[in-house]
């Protein structure tokens, strides 16, 4: 088995989306080779309903999926296709725009009107761009959840792990997508699929992750043919760790214990043109994208 490395280190960054939505980005609209398949991540969080009850009206997407997962309040979501519903607490929703798809996503509060949850963009490719748009709502009660003897808690959202598999199913990405929380002082190791890029995002307590390229740091002692590696220092609330390459994770929970998201999926390799809401391969696509949005084609018909 070999451990993964810790490329970067970084916190989420304050922003404003939608129609003045407050979040926070932990990456998106930078290099989208860095996290491969993966082009996005929002952490949208707030306990004053100024800041987001504004949300994010009516958009278009093409040549991407996103997956949304709300945490406390509720998003009422509609789009082009006539579907309309509600996200609420531990609800998913994973939209494929492929060739357009029109929607808009309204969050609201809870009864102390907090609002948490997180929207993921995944990229198609190439020969998925222009598919025809779908999209699936899962309840969180459909979520399994893995409690081991240590009292380490795993929900699968998406993929397989440990046994068990997320019930959102048919993404291009092949995502691993998984909610974790270790308590307290346990030292836990977590597979990851070696072929698949990696990351982690601390949004509950505090962690260290070991790092196999660290020179220096604490020592945490891991029990593969007596090695010593290193780990970096506490990582808390709206941080993202980038990993390299290797097929697990070892994480060291802090005080309080620590939950974060643990997504991985398969590269796609391909090159990427990108504006706002429309992700596509080439200038060309792009450009022929904004096209149809201007003289009303953007939303193509089902064959």
């Amino acid at each position: 088995m070999s451990l993964r490395p810790i490329l970067e280190t970084r916190p989420a960054q304050p922003h404003t989306e939608g129609a003045g939505v407050k979040l926070h980005r932990a990456f998106g609209f930078q290099d989208p080779s860095e996290l491969d398949p993966f082009l996005l991540f929002d952490d949208f969080r707030n306990d004053n309903p100024e800041d987001y009850l504004r949300g994010f009206p009516w958009h278009p997407h093409r040549g991407i999926e996103t997956i949304t997962y709300v945490l406390s309040g509720a998003v009422e979501h509609g789009d082009s296709l006539g579907n309309a519903g509600t996200l609420g607490a531990g609800d998913v929703q994973w939209m494929t725009a492929g060739s357009g798809i029109l929607h808009q996503e309204m969050p609201s509060g809870n009864a102390q009107g907090q609002m948490h949850g997180f929207q993921l963009w995944g990229n198609l490719p190439a020969s998925e761009k222009m598919t025809a748009p779908r999209y699936q709502d899962v309840k969180g009660t459909e979520i399994p959840e893995i409690i081991d003897d240590d009292g380490t808690r795993v929900k699968v959202i998406v993929g397989d792990f440990w046994g068990k598999s997320g019930p959102v199913d048919g993404i291009a990405a092949d995502p691993q997508y998984l909610d974790v929380f270790i308590p307290a002082g346990v030292k836990k190791t977590l597979p990851v699929d070696t072929y698949r890029r990696a990351f982690a995002y601390v949004f509950e307590g505090q962690a260290a992750f070991a790092d196999a390229s660290a020179p220096q740091g604490v020592l945490l002692e891991k029990e593969v043919a007596g090695e010593e590696v290193n780990i970096r220092d506490l990582s808390g609330d709206r941080t993202l760790i980038r990993f390299g390459t290797g097929d697990e994770i070892t994480v060291q929970a802090g005080e309080e214990g620590v939950r974060f998201l643990l997504i991985s999926g398969a590269p796609i390799h391909e090159p990427v043109a990108w504006h706002g809401p429309i992700v596509m391969n080439t200038q060309a696509e792009l450009h022929q994208a904004f096209r149809d949005l201007r003289n009303g084609t953007f939303i193509k018909p089902a064959h």
